[in-house]
């Protein structure tokens, strides 16, 4: 059964913090917050917790790109490759709601083999920052729910609803209070000079303007 820890980015609790990052090291899954909607996740470095987890979203890692969520560039530099102009992109909008595709490092575990590509996150929660920093690593992420996995979009906002769907699979959810319905905004960095727009979500465009990037390519989906 999963359990509630209840906390606010205004006023975290660390006891809970060290809870749940002991659940995470132990390879057990946890669900919490972000600026976006509420995460799933496991220790990135753990193989098999990272199996669980794609086998949970029914997700193929060969396939599909697998995100990470970090505390800050410094700690998603040990995982991909950041060059300057990528690194002013990200320094100009994270923390935010922002995925950036970048070229994978080889420190990835064996399941991102095969991989040239991650996502990363350095969303605008301090609890889901605190996480990675406690943890001392980035935690692979993927969305608890979207509008796709429910009936009602208030169960995706939810935490007691989300803790009721994963009741079997993850330990704790960490409850920061009411999530949001909008994704991330994915932008493919792996050529930093043609940044391109795969998924329009919560980032706002006029980051990018900031970092003085002038050519970028938008992709729109059906």
């Amino acid at each position: 059964m999963t359990t509630i820890l209840r906390t606010y980015e205004t006023s975290i609790n660390e006891r809970y913090i060290e809870v749940a990052t002991k659940a995470l090291k132990d390879g057990q899954l946890i669900v919490y917050p972000t600026d976006t909607l509420y995460a799933i996740g496991c220790d990135a470095l753990n193989a098999r917790a990272i199996e669980r987890i794609c086998h949970l979203k029914n997700i193929n890692p060969q396939k599909v790109n697998l995100s990470i969520i970090c505390n800050d560039i410094s700690q998603a530099a040990e995982y991909v490759k950041i060059d300057n102009r990528a690194y002013r992109i990200l320094k100009s909008c994270l923390p935010g709601p922002y995925t950036f595709i970048l070229p994978a490092a080889t420190t990835l575990p064996r399941i991102f083999k095969g991989r040239k590509v991650v996502g990363v996150r350095i969303p605008n929660n301090d609890i889901a920052r605190c996480l990675a920093h406690a943890l001392g690593n980035p935690l692979l992420s993927a969305s608890a729910l979207s509008e796709t996995d429910v009936d009602f979009m208030h169960e995706i906002v939810n935490p007691e609803m989300i803790a009721r769907r994963y009741e079997s699979e993850a330990s704790f959810i960490i409850d920061g209070g009411e999530g949001r319905t909008v994704s991330s905004t994915v932008v493919d960095l792996t050529d930093s000079s043609n940044p391109v727009i795969v998924r329009e979500g919560a980032g706002n465009f006029e980051a990018f303007l900031s970092a003085d990037i002038n050519d970028i390519s938008v992709i729109f989906f059906d």
